[in-house]
């Protein structure tokens, strides 16, 4: 018997697209499956669309929010699941026919502790900006060979619309728990942590549909702030040693934030940058030393916040001269 996928999905006032997402689920080339949908308290039409899907597919199962916010839509979702795979989909976006003929297949060849990954491709009525186009470009580049956790530090490594797991691994991990945002990331930092394994994917999957409302654009919970928390919050959990010396390096806004939180924290660290105007100043406490410093500092460990990109490949090939290696030695944030 072919294993069920059961599809987690939240939608709120996508009334626009939610048409066409749900029309390329009813198409897919593997038919055993679920749509667990949850309105999280939309206010257009949204609901009433689904109602009319959910009437002619028994497949469809349509839900109500009991609580405002993704995190407890995928919750009540998760907890009504019946399949044997989990996937999540976004309300504005559009699969493949073929996406989860695709990643069933996948986890049907791996196992257990493996996450299924397909390549995604944005979209957008007016243009994909350049910022999204090369997300896309840098993440389907890890996907193809499977190192997506090699730069988890940077952005969020795993598709949030495009992965599959085992059931019961989405529950080992503890997933949706606790009210942590951006929801998406802290799954893939717990897949990180409890050493679920990316398999590699060379194929497009998923049509990821970007506009001027989408929630990663307009809600708080998706700022800045909270993605540098995060990534502090799961280096220290999970990388950071306490037998080396940490090292901040910039101090833009990223690197301020940082030390802000480390010293929040009370976690010693050294503070290097590259800017005249600032080395040798006091920031929060710290003096700022040049990036020269970092010879004389026995075992660093360092936190990369230069989001310059030429910055960041001399950085680089300077780190590879003295033999250090990713997640052990270093990790650049952005």
């Amino acid at each position: 018997m072919q294993p069920i996928v059961s599809i987690l999905t939240p939608f709120k006032n996508t009334e626009l697209f939610l048409g066409d997402c749900i029309i390329s689920i009813l198409k897919q080339t593997y038919s055993h499956w679920e749509l667990l949908i949850v309105d999280d308290f939309s206010t257009d039409g949204s609901y009433k669309i689904v109602e009319e899907f959910a009437k002619k597919d028994a497949r469809i199962q349509l839900l109500k929010n009991k609580k405002p916010g993704i995190i407890h839509a995928l919750r009540l979702a998760l907890s009504k699941s019946k399949g044997n795979f989990i996937t999540r989909m976004d309300s504005d976006d559009i699969m493949f026919p073929n996406k989860l003929e695709s990643m069933v297949s996948q986890l049907c060849t791996y196992g257990s502790q493996h996450i299924a990954l397909g390549l995604v491709n944005y979209f957008s009525e007016t243009g994909i900006k350049e910022g999204y186009k090369n997300y896309e470009v840098w993440l389907n580049k890890l996907t193809k060979k499977g190192t997506n956790y090699s730069e988890i530090y940077k952005e969020c490594v795993i598709p949030s619309p495009c992965w599959m797991i085992h059931k019961e691994d989405l529950i080992a991990c503890d997933a949706f728990n606790p009210d942590r945002y951006p929801e998406d990331y802290d799954l893939a930092f717990r897949f990180y942590k409890y050493n679920i394994k990316c398999i590699p994917s060379n194929v497009i999957l998923h049509k990821w549909r970007d506009y001027s409302s989408r929630a990663s654009r307009t809600d708080k919970n998706y700022a800045e702030n909270h993605f540098l928390s995060l990534k502090l919050k799961y280096f220290i959990e999970l990388d950071y040693n306490k037998n080396k010396t940490l090292v901040v390096w910039g101090a833009g806004n990223k690197g301020k934030i940082t030390a802000k939180i480390l010293i929040n924290n009370n976690i010693s660290f050294e503070w290097i940058c590259d800017n005249p105007n600032k080395i040798g100043r006091d920031i929060y406490g710290k003096k700022l030393l040049a990036f020269e410093a970092l010879s004389c500092i026995k075992n660093p460990q360092s936190i990369i916040t230069v989001a310059n990109k030429q910055a960041q490949k001399e950085i680089k090939s300077y780190l590879k001269q003295l033999n250090m290696q990713a997640l052990l030695d270093y990790v650049f944030f952005c």
